[in-house]
C-alpha cells in the first residue's frame, strides 16, 4: 500500500475516486469536473491510498480556510473501499492529515462530521483525538 497526496489526476484516478464517493454515499452526484476542481484548489488537499496496481482504494480530504477566529480545516470524504477496510488504511490517511496540518498549518482546528450510524468511523475519530462537540450541523443546498 502506498500513501500520498494527490496533486494531479489521471482518467484512472478520476474513475477510482468516483467509485469511492459512491461507496461513501450512493446518492451523491459527483463528476470528473468536481474532482478536477478539488485537486486544483489551493485550499484542498486530497490524501490517497493506492494498492499495488496503482488504484486508489482510500482517500481523505483536508479543506483549509481562514476565519476571523483563526485558521480552520474540515476533514471531508473519508472513505476506504469495502474490500480494503479493517487494514488500518483509514487510520493512516487520517494520521497523514493530522501530521500535515500539525506541521504545515499549525495553529489550526480540525473539524469533521460523521453519521452516528458509522460506529467504526466514529470510534476511529475519537481514538485519534477528535472530540465530539455538542452542536447542531445544518446544511443548505443552493
Amino acid at each position: 500500500m502506498r500513501f500520498l497526496e494527490l496533486c494531479t489526476l489521471t482518467d484512472s484516478q478520476i474513475a477510482d475516486l468516483l467509485g469511492l464517493m459512491k461507496e461513501l454515499n450512493s446518492e451523491l452526484t459527483v463528476t470528473p469536473l468536481m474532482q478536477q476542481r478539488a485537486v486544483a484548489s489551493p485550499g484542498t488537499r486530497i490524501f490517497i491510498a493506492e494498492n499495488d496496481e496503482k488504484h486508489i482504494v482510500g482517500c481523505a480530504t483536508l479543506c483549509v480556510y481562514e476565519s476571523p477566529t483563526g485558521r480552520k480545516a474540515s476533514v471531508e470524504d473519508v472513505v476506504v473501499l469495502k474490500a480494503y477496510r479493517g487494514q488500518g488504511i483509514g487510520r493512516t490517511l487520517l494520521q497523514r492529515i493530522i501530521d500535515f496540518a500539525g506541521s504545515k498549518l499549525s495553529p489550526i482546528d480540525l473539524h469533521l462530521t460523521s453519521q452516528p450510524t458509522r460506529t467504526e468511523a466514529n470510534a476511529l475519530y475519537q481514538a485519534l483525538g477528535f472530540v465530539q462537540r455538542d452542536t447542531n450541523v445544518y446544511k443548505m443546498s443552493l
